[in-house]
């Protein structure tokens, strides 16, 4: 009997909306003036989106994602898949705001696109309501897909009760992005591998003057921010069996707590600023000297003629010794609606995009990293403008993938409005943390 799909209404909530979180939650970036002068900081305009996630129409594939950076692309990608197997593919791009709470509505409704993107944030959700379509046993027969050839965290993400749902899509690192231009006016050597968190602080304070800031944090954004300090530190923030948080670690609240002073110091904008204009947009402008991205931040960068003219990119600090150098790492999975019209067509789409070839033609044209081993070296070619060894590199660091368990929003979602209060300084970090601890201890056990 085919399980009704219901899904918890938070995962959909506003504070998710705002948590911009691993692989190619990027918005399209505005194009600057061939000039060394940053151009101002501005929000861009609202566009149109759609009303449906798609749907499913015989002879016809429909694709959906969240990222217009990765769009042109993939949509190369699919295009030379079309040409080989004479079925049409179109590429449909929703937001982040928008594409969870129109997937829920099209999983509630039945109606889903083709192929879609799935995430560790809602995967088990999805994949315990049948709503994937199971492609084990292609697996199994398949010439083109050896599990083996992709990282293990992103191949078990997309598992359940021994079932494979989703073919990892590509990898994602996280570096420290800086402004060349401003550290050379402050005279500030570049960040490079001796770099320590402490370093890291010191510079930023060094950076900071009436005109810019010397780093810029995405409180809402764990992946790019204190995820990465909090385990490079010693922390955690949930138990490796998914029962415990360990928020409230002495180590964790130390992490968290080198960003707060930075804002109580005034090198790092507050929560106000980073609420209207993200730290991307701030780096874009010229309006701070350090932020840490993601990988799949690069299109964004690219295609801004400041950013590309100006800015570079270099490994994370680390906190004792380059052993303890952590990126936070994640994976997007390719999956299938299990009541696809097309599954065969999909299927193939999917196993094309998953290839040694697809993933090799992905990082070539500069859309991502790639989840097949030994593919992402391409990446790094792709542009030259920046030094993108800064991603790689970080990929022979300490690797944590993305905390998460079976409902991760519930508890990820409290965490992020809670910490408001530390980040605003309206309460002491460790009471802050301390009560994330407990209410993810409650949330914990009820999974």
């Amino acid at each position: 009997m085919k399980k009704r799909f219901r899904f918890c209404s938070m995962v959909m909530g506003a504070i998710m909306a705002a948590s911009i979180v691993g692989c190619g939650s990027t918005a399209p970036a505005e194009t600057a003036p061939a000039t060394d002068e940053a151009p101002a900081a501005e929000t861009p305009a609202a566009e149109e989106q759609p009303t449906s996630i798609g749907s499913s129409v015989e002879g016809e594939l429909s694709v959906t994602i969240w990222d217009e950076g990765q769009r042109p692309g993939l949509q190369q990608i699919v295009d030379e898949w079309s040409k080989e197997s004479g079925v049409k593919a179109t590429i449909q791009v929703v937001d982040w705001n928008n594409y969870w709470t129109l997937l829920e509505a099209g999983a509630t409704g039945g109606e889903l696109p083709d192929v879609f993107w799935m995430h560790s944030n809602v995967a088990q959700k999805y994949m315990e309501n049948d709503q994937l379509l199971d492609l084990t046993d292609r697996i199994a027969s398949s010439d083109k897909i050896d599990l083996g050839n992709y990282y293990e965290g992103i191949v078990n993400l997309y598992q359940s009760d021994g079932k494979q749902y989703a073919v990892p899509k590509d990898i994602d690192t996280i570096a420290l992005w800086y402004n060349k231009t401003i550290f050379d006016e402050m005279g500030v050597a570049y960040p490079d591998d001796t770099w320590t968190w402490e370093h890291f602080a010191e510079a930023a304070a060094q950076l900071t003057n009436d005109q810019h800031w010397g780093f810029a944090l995405a409180p809402g954004n764990n992946q790019e921010g204190y995820y990465n300090t909090i385990y490079s530190m010693g922390g955690y923030v949930i138990s490796d069996d998914k029962k415990k948080s360990g928020m409230d670690d002495p180590n964790s609240i130390k992490a968290v707590k080198l960003f707060t002073d930075m804002i109580a110091a005034g090198s790092c904008p507050d929560l106000a600023t980073v609420s209207e204009t993200a730290p991307n947009e701030l780096l874009n402008a010229g309006k701070t000297a350090m932020c840490i991205s993601g990988s799949w931040m690069l299109a964004g960068y690219r295609d801004n003629e400041y950013t590309s003219a100006n800015c570079d990119v270099a490994v994370l600090p680390y906190t004792s010794s380059p052993s303890d150098r952590v990126s936070i790492y994640n994976g997007l999975g390719w999956a299938a609606a299990a009541n696809t019209k097309n599954p065969d067509a999909a299927w193939s789409l999917i196993e094309y995009l998953c290839s040694k070839e697809g993933q090799l033609k992905q990082a070539e044209l500069g859309v991502t990293m790639s989840a097949y081993k030994g593919t992402s070296d391409a990446w790094v070619n792709s542009v030259d403008c920046f030094d993108l060894n800064g991603h790689m590199k970080m990929l022979d660091a300490k690797l944590v993938f993305r905390p998460y368990s079976r409902d991760t929003t519930v508890w990820e979602d409290m965490m992020i409005e809670k910490l408001q209060d530390a980040w605003t300084g309206d309460r002491p970090v460790e009471d802050v943390c301390k009560d994330i601890a407990a209410e993810m201890n409650e949330a914990l056990a009820e999974e």
